[in-house]
């Protein structure tokens, strides 16, 4: 891969996706609908000719396709907020694959665990896709689509991530933990405190993301992207204050906090029927990744909070 454009470039993922492949050396295109953002990124980057920009619409297909056209893969990070995702999801994927089939492009869509619902056996990729959410319906009629054979020359892939959390991260669940302790005011934490979860430091995602774009035997099929083991919301508060000298509270949200914080906050309002996963968690197996590609790269979780924290904190320390 020599050439590749990110959509939702300015994203949590979008942006670490972004540094991984300049790492690489590899000619970037970063699309996004906010030049601000994108302006952003670039100075972040030192303005490296190997990165550029095209601001556009992702539910415009011409848009993407002009964007697209010296791309040799498309890595498609952009997303829908949770209230909007009745709405775009399934016009976000009609628009990027219809892009990539005209362009007869290979495409990788970066997406989450919600489809499987709740886990039942060992969590590699053949573990059963029977989602009880309206979420995890949603995004199982979004796979359907990208593997849909209408598509005639577009070829797809899917890679699947846990929660995850890193400097650039901005919805995850973890989010407003970190930026809580890193502002050194009371924060919280959604869902219990005793649970091990897994989480993935998105510079780890993006390294094996892009390993995976890389093989050409990849696509067509589904990857899931592994974290660094279980962590519990206890341990990673305890690690946070080790790192930042925190002494505040942090006050755990369960499903009924979350319910009444959701009378006056649309986001959380449709958190609530994905509080399943801050109860049970769901661990996804990398021995796909391991036969296939080789070692999983694993930041221990005190390193990866301590670069999150340095991005976080308005001293970088």
């Amino acid at each position: 891969m020599k050439t590749a454009i990110v959509l939702g470039a300015t994203g949590g993922t979008g942006q670490v996706i972004v540094s991984e492949l300049l790492t690489r050396g590899i000619n970037v295109t970063a699309f996004g609908r906010s030049e601000r953002k994108l302006g952003a990124l670039l100075k972040q980057h030192d303005f490296n000719p190997l990165l550029s920009y095209v601001v556009g619409d992702i539910f415009d297909p011409g848009t993407i396709v002009e964007a697209a056209k010296n791309a040799e893969v498309i890595f498609q990070c952009a997303n829908v907020s949770y209230q909007e995702m009745a709405s775009k999801l399934l016009l976000l994927g009609e628009s990027v694959m219809m892009a990539a089939d005209r362009l007869g492009k290979k495409i990788v869509i970066v997406d989450g665990i919600y489809v499987y619902g709740h886990q039942v056996a060992k969590g590699d990729e053949s573990h059963p896709k029977q989602p009880h959410t309206k979420k995890g319906k949603l995004r199982l009629e979004f796979e359907n689509l990208i593997f849909n054979n209408k598509w005639m020359k577009a070829n797809p892939l899917i890679v699947r991530l846990p929660d995850y959390y890193g400097a650039t991260s901005q919805n995850a669940y973890l989010q407003p933990t970190l930026e809580g302790i890193a502002a050194n005011k009371k924060s919280v934490f959604i869902g219990n405190l005793k649970t091990p979860r897994e989480y993935v430091y998105l510079p780890d995602a993006a390294q094996m993301i892009v390993n995976i774009a890389e093989r050409d035997d990849a696509y067509g099929e589904n990857w899931n992207i592994p974290g660094a083991g279980l962590i519990s919301g206890k341990d990673i508060i305890q690690l946070a204050r080790e790192i930042t000298g925190y002494r505040k509270s942090v006050i755990p949200l369960n499903k009924t906090a979350i319910r009444l914080m959701g009378m006056f906050d649309p986001f959380m309002r449709e958190v609530v029927e994905i509080m399943y996963l801050t109860k049970e968690g769901f661990v996804l197996s990398g021995e796909k990744y391991e036969k296939s590609i080789g070692t999983i790269p694993i930041t221990p979780f005190k390193k990866g909070l301590e670069e999150t924290f340095r991005a976080l904190m308005p001293d970088g320390h």
